[in-house]
């Protein structure tokens, strides 16, 4: 099958695209240190270009003392020790390049770490010329300045008796929040992403960038004020050129924010991710789970699709870096492991947006069980700490870190059969999936009924009929509580979407508009008249 590349020098390309997220810790370990790096990336790039996609996401790769996996940049212009020098930061780029695919690179310009050179002159007096680099409030030591909390647990205040002054941080202490109300912070942010555009990076995805505009004294700690005319210059001054790709984290969109940061004259963002359907199966805080309401998540993804359709545009996601495995989440890891990961993948690939796949998800890799000593994530352990302190009963707690930590995702990539699934020959930082031996990456490619090659088919429908880009939305079904279906419209062409979220046979008709029409892609052999358990099929007609 041949791979389709496309034309990233028209704006826009990126709406065609399929992005991969490459989480350069667990992706591929070269040195025998445990932990994965950069050329540990470029030798797997023959195996992305087999994949068919169109540009990596690559983790943060920025030099950081590591206290929240890079999330926590000391700085902007060095790359980590621990994955690499510069010269592969730029060989990676090249190689990248020459297989048609680019390198799209996680900035956090929310805040750094408290190690940054900013910081660390800040810290020294009020009247040093980087203290307003950061937000500052005078105090006593014993009060924060308001009750405001930290995304990790704790006050999102910590103070420095040196100075008598509290600063912000809305996530570890080591993460104090970039003052962006400063003009000259901007610019400095600017120079940072000009940096790596002179590099060749071919485009950013941006941690939680709706937090840029925070106004601490009022509670305001996302969406704030000035949101969109901090986005318009740092997309005017930063990355407002032919082909460039921004995409903004927005925990706090919702679809009319949405609409504006990704209009199409490209003033703010290129797209979004949002996690409105992210949040449907919990209970309040993430760690309480409720099954999955599937009439709310088509609900959910229905407004994003009709609302977003022609004035904006979204990320299409059900897996990252912060996320447990799909396939364990609102799939079935054990019996229908394979064809419930194929299901979740034809539901998203179906829909209006740019799909991204986390690595390991073309796999159909799970989640993991492990005993507390064995999880590295500081939400995780803050969580257990906080909870079992609370008199919550230990299986109680550990339950839900199965079922939700961030680590799910961040264990080592599974290449092979062999020690440690081929990630490394060393130990690696966090323990492997004890499952690698079923599920890797050399079976999925031996086996053309794989999760693999169905990721491979859906990503060449993408970029051969132009429905998935262009087609309206419309929900079928939607009080269903075990079936998604979905059309995609355009004049010339229809595409009928159906998904089984459930484990027994359940009756379906196809509708008579599409009884003549092409199956291009189906997980299960047809039996008309009913869906086999998380069976899947795209269905397609012309006018």
């Amino acid at each position: 099958m041949e791979r389709q590349v496309l034309d990233k020098r028209k704006w826009g390309w990126w709406r065609s695209a399929v992005f991969y997220q490459v989480y350069p810790k667990s992706f591929q370990d070269t040195t025998g240190s445990g932990t994965g790096d950069l050329r540990g990336v470029i030798s797997r790039l023959d195996y992305l270009e087999r994949l068919g996609i169109d540009g990596i996401w690559l983790s943060p790769v920025c030099q950081s003392p590591q206290v929240d996996n890079g999330y926590d940049i000391s700085d902007y212009r060095a790359i980590d020790p621990m994955y690499g020098a510069m010269e592969d930061m730029e060989e990676l780029i090249r190689e990248a390049k020459k297989r048609g695919i680019s390198i799209i690179m996680d900035l956090v310009l929310n805040h750094c770490s408290d190690q940054h050179l900013w910081f660390r002159e800040a810290k020294k007096s009020r009247e040093n010329p980087y203290h307003d680099y950061f937000i500052w409030r005078d105090g006593d030591g014993v009060t924060p300045p308001n009750d405001l909390c930290s995304v990790f647990g704790g006050p999102a205040w910590t103070y420095m008796p040196e100075l008598g002054q509290w600063y912000f941080h809305q996530f570890a202490p080591q993460q104090p929040d970039l003052n962006w109300e400063n003009p000259t912070v901007r610019r400095e942010l600017i120079a940072v992403v000009r940096f790596w555009v002179n590099k060749g990076v071919e485009g950013f995805r941006l941690d939680v960038i709706d937090q840029i505009a925070k106004e601490p004294d009022r509670k305001i700690t996302i969406n704030g004020p000035r949101l969109r005319e901090y986005l318009e210059e740092l997309s005017r001054e930063g990355f407002r050129e032919e082909g460039l790709v921004s995409v903004g984290e927005a925990w706090g969109a919702d679809p009319e924010r949405a609409k504006a940061y990704s209009a199409s004259d490209g003033s703010e963002l290129s797209m979004v991710f949002q996690f409105e359907h992210i949040g449907l199966d919990q209970k309040g805080e993430k760690w309480d789970t409720i099954p999955l309401p599937l009439p709310k998540l088509k609900e959910c993804f229905r407004r994003w699709q009709q609302e977003l359709h022609g004035v904006g545009w979204n990320s299409l996601f059900l897996n990252n870096h912060d996320l447990p495995r799909i396939v364990s989440r609102w799939g079935n890891d054990g019996e229908y492991r394979v064809e419930s990961a194929k299901m979740l993948a034809t539901m998203l690939f179906g829909l209006e947006g740019t799909p991204y796949i986390y690595q390991g998800e073309e796999l159909g890799m799970t989640n993991i069980r492990l005993p507390i000593d064995g999880y590295r994530d500081l939400e995780t352990l803050n969580l257990y700490r906080d909870r079992i302190s609370r008199g919550y009963p230990e299986e109680e707690v550990l339950a839900s870190i199965h079922a939700r930590s961030r680590d799910n995702a961040r264990t080592p990539m599974q290449w092979t059969k062999e020690e440690n699934a081929g990630f490394t020959t060393g130990t690696p930082w966090l323990t492997v999936n004890p499952n690698y031996r079923e599920i890797n990456a050399q079976s999925a490619l031996e086996d053309p009924n794989s999760v693999f090659h169905y990721y491979r088919e859906l990503i060449r429908l993408r970029k051969t009929y132009p429905v998935f880009r262009d087609g309206s939305f419309t929900l079928l079904l939607g009080l269903d509580e075990k079936i998604f279906a979905y059309t995609r419209d355009t004049e010339k062409e229809h595409l009928l979407v159906v998904c089984s979220f459930s484990e027994e046979t359940v009756p379906f008709t196809v509708p008579e508009a599409f009884r003549d029409g092409k199956t291009l892609l189906e997980n299960r052999s047809w039996e008309p008249g009913v869906l086999k358990p998380y069976e899947a099929r795209m269905i397609y007609s012309e006018a």
